[in-house]
């Protein structure tokens, strides 16, 4: 009976050996051991002086930001607004007839309505905002039967506590604003005027002390004919840079 060489099964078991040891030196990735990724290769010291850097950039823009915040003082209660331009006739009278409607524009010495066969005229270039549209009708004099507004008088005007930054606001200061309306679009005015008294009947009481903190009007210009799209009487907010 032939019988199989001796050292046929060696090199059999040698093979095994070899494929066994080769497993041995595969990880579980795939990669030999003792090759490492990218982020394995970097050196403990390395690694430091990368966190030590992303911390100071973290700093650096919390530092940025305070710094910005410190240099504005922001007033949440504020409104779009314009005077009121009333239009009345001097002497009492029937209303023959109004000649405009609200929203239209108007130019200077526009007839905008009649009162007993006497014209009314615009004082100004404007926008009428309301009418009193009742002709024959009898008017007493001084009696408003157009009102408008010039938007060349339109002001961002916020209401600030005494003790919320009133005393770091100076006329000249910018001014950027938003209008509840159009969401976060920006506007740019400047600082007009600050109220030299306070709005009396706006008394807010402070929990911690009940001392009175009154509120002072801050008015800004801004250019209406860049903005048309506002409107007397709408909400916003204002930050004023110092």
């Amino acid at each position: 009976m032939n019988r199989k060489p001796e050292y046929a099964h060696a090199k059999d078991n040698t093979h095994k050996d070899e494929g066994t040891a080769q497993e041995a030196t595969t990880t579980e990735n795939g990669k030999p051991p003792g090759k490492k990724g990218p982020l394995g290769r970097v050196s403990r010291p390395m690694a430091l002086k990368i966190l030590g850097f992303l911390v100071l950039v973290a700093a650096v823009a919390i530092l940025t930001e305070l710094r910005i915040m410190d240099s504005r003082v922001s007033i949440e209660k504020a409104e779009i607004y314009a005077p009121i331009i009333s239009l009345s006739p001097s002497v009492p009278g029937t209303l023959d007839k109004i000649k405009v409607n609200e929203g239209d524009v108007v130019h200077k010495n526009t007839v905008v309505a009649e009162v007993g066969g006497i014209p009314i005229r615009a004082q100004t270039n404007g926008i009428i905002v309301a009418v009193t549209n009742t002709p024959g009708q009898i008017v007493s004099a001084q009696t408003p039967v157009v009102q408008m507004i010039d938007p060349r008088e339109f002001r961002v005007v916020g209401r600030i506590e005494e003790d919320k930054g009133l005393s770091e606001i100076r006329v000249g200061q910018k001014v950027v604003f938003t209008v509840d309306a159009f969401g976060p679009k920006e506007y740019n005015g400047v600082i007009d005027s600050i109220s030299p008294t306070s709005r009396e009947s706006d008394i807010v009481f402070s929990i911690s002390d009940k001392r009175q903190e009154k509120e002072f009007d801050v008015k800004a210009t801004f250019d209406g004919d860049l903005y048309p799209e506002l409107r007397n009487g709408m909400s916003a907010k204002m930050l004023v840079y110092k």
